[in-house]
């Protein structure tokens, strides 16, 4: 079985999407006002939904959005894994 993982830490969660290729993206229709909307990863090929933004940027909607970064490193059968989605952070 594969172990899923959760961090807030900036710098795990950069090293994971580098690892896999991946930048910060927001989902283009929900920005607003100049700031980063929905946030994802893109892996490639670019998808036309997504715009690519700094990792400045996405630190910034990510803790203003008390967000958490669930990912896991190796999928059941030893492969690099690139399973990972935004939850809420526990309120404890």
């Amino acid at each position: 079985m594969s172990e899923s993982h959760t961090t807030t830490d900036h710098a795990k969660i950069k090293k994971w999407v580098s690892e896999r290729n991946g930048v910060p993206s927001t989902v283009k229709r929900t920005e607003r006002g100049g700031h980063a909307g929905l946030l994802r990863i893109d892996f490639g090929p670019k998808e036309e939904a997504l715009e690519e933004i700094s990792w400045d940027e996405f630190f910034e909607k990510f803790d203003e959005s008390h967000l958490q970064f669930l990912y896991q490193d190796k999928t059941k059968d030893g492969k690099i894994s690139r399973f990972h989605k935004f939850v809420a952070r526990d309120k404890t």
